[in-house]
C-alpha cells in the first residue's frame, strides 16, 4: 500500500490493480484473501481491479499475459512494493521488460523499519492474514498490524514481513474513500505441497 501511496504522490496515474488468485479463483496468492474483499479494497481506493487465476506452474505465463494486455491499453509502468530482495526485482524487471513495461519500485532500498513507521504514521490500517509457522505461531494471525503487533514480534522477524514471515491486508487509510468492512471468522492451518512444502496459519475473513 505504501508503494501505491508514494507513486500517487509522485504523480503517477494508476489505471489498474492486478491480483493473482489460485486456480479456483477463491483465494489470492500468498495472502489467501477472497475476491470480494479484494474488490472492496479496490473500490474503496477507486482503482479498477483485474483478477487472474493461475497455478504456481503457469503463474509467470498468466502474469506476463496480463502485462501484455496492459501494454496494449497503453500502460507503460508496473508498480511493485518490494524493498530490497534482489531476486524479486530481477523477476519483475524481466517480465515487465518482455511486455515493454517499466518496473517501478518506490520503496526500493529504504530502511525497513522506517517504512513501517511511515505507513502507520500516515494512518493506514492493516490486518495480518497469513503467517509462516517457521517464524510465528497462530496467535499472530488475524491481529491488526500496529505498534503492539510489531513490539510482540520475535527479534528474528522483520517488521515489514519482507522475508515472507507474514502478509497483511490494508483496509483503511488516507487513500481509501471508506474502510473495508470485514470480520475475522477463524484462523486455520494451511500446509501446501507446492511450490515447496510449507506450514502457514491463515486468517479467514468475510
Amino acid at each position: 500500500m505504501l508503494a501505491l501511496h508514494r507513486a500517487l504522490d509522485a504523480g503517477y496515474r494508476v489505471d489498474a490493480l492486478l491480483a493473482m488468485f489460485d486456480e479456483t479463483g477463491e483465494r489470492s496468492r500468498s495472502h489467501a484473501l477472497p475476491p470480494h474483499l479484494m474488490q472492496a479494497q479496490a473500490d474503496a481506493l477507486g482503482i479498477p481491479l483485474v483478477m487472474r487465476r493461475a497455478s504456481w506452474t503457469d503463474y509467470q505465463t498468466v502474469f506476463t499475459d496480463q502485462l501484455d494486455a496492459f501494454a496494449s491499453l497503453g500502460i507503460t509502468h508496473g508498480l511493485f512494493g518490494d524493498i530490497d530482495l534482489q531476486a524479486h526485482r530481477d523477476w519483475e524487471e524481466k517480465v515487465c521488460g518482455a511486455a515493454g513495461i517499466t518496473a517501478v519500485l518506490p520503496l526500493w532500498q529504504a530502511p525497513r523499519r522506517a517504512l513501517v513507521d511511515e505507513l502507520l504514521g500516515l494512518g493506514y490500517r492493516a490486518r495480518v492474514v497469513c503467517v509462516d509457522a517457521r517464524f510465528l505461531d497462530a496467535s499472530f494471525c488475524g491481529r491488526e498490524f500496529d505498534e503492539r503487533f510489531i513490539a510482540d514480534l520475535p527479534d528474528r522477524v522483520d517488521a515489514c514481513g519482507e522475508n515472507g514471515e507474514f502478509h497483511s491486508f490494508v483496509f483503511d487509510g488516507p487513500r481509501f474513500a471508506q474502510a473495508v468492512s470485514h470480520e475475522l471468522v477463524r484462523v486455520h492451518e494451511l500446509k501446501p505441497a507446492t511450490p515447496a512444502p510449507g506450514h502457514f496459519f491463515v486468517a479467514e475473513l468475510r
